[in-house]
């Protein structure tokens, strides 16, 4: 496999964190670059490091998560989406306001996020032509790259929103991610 095939698996791998970056970084405006290099890290280092694990498993994993990964990503995606949306919604949302920048949910998302990559992950386990180790860093930075552009994006995107607008924005994303990956599991 070259090089130009699988950096183009690893746009399109990370084009989820860069939709993920871009909600969080509409959603909170402007976000200090130790949370930026937080988000981006874990977003890298769970696309890059799914694929080893597919590759490894050889399919052991993947026979048992594939009946339900896309339901697990679906729930967690629309779970914080529709918090970030109600939130948004409320009148004291001020107080009650969704912090998507704390280290455990960019935990759960960038999880959330790299599933697919597992699965990718299985499918280099069948192709004797990849370098592995060449795809999992490939896969990691860009996804580490696109997600520092999808936040920085986001933030300038919030300057054009009313308060609030721009955490409905951010939640409908991610509820809308969550429900292509649904419908694309299902329908296959």
């Amino acid at each position: 496999m070259s090089f130009i095939e699988l950096l183009l698996i690893a746009i399109g791998l990370a084009m989820d964190c860069f939709a993920v970056s871009f909600s969080v970084g509409a959603a909170k405006g402007k976000i200090d670059y130790r949370n930026i290099l937080l988000l981006a890290f874990l977003f890298g280092f769970f696309q890059g490091g799914m694929p080893i694990l597919g590759w490894l498993s050889g399919g052991l994993l993947i026979d048992h998560i594939c009946h339900v990964d896309h339901w697990i990503i679906f729930a967690i995606l629309v779970f914080i989406g529709g918090k970030m949306i109600i939130d948004a919604l409320r009148p004291d949302r001020e107080e009650k306001k969704t912090d998507i920048t704390k280290p455990l949910t960019l935990l759960i998302l960038a999880i959330a996020t790299s599933i697919d990559a597992l699965a990718v992950g299985f499918s280099f386990s069948m192709l004797p032509s990849v370098n592995i180790v060449l795809a999992v860093f490939t896969v990691g930075i860009t996804s580490f790259l696109l997600s520092i552009f999808g936040v920085y994006i986001g933030g300038k995107a919030s300057h054009y929103f009313r308060p609030g607008y721009a955490e409905i924005i951010g939640g409908v994303i991610l509820v809308a991610i969550g429900t292509k990956i649904l419908i694309e599991h299902l329908s296959a």
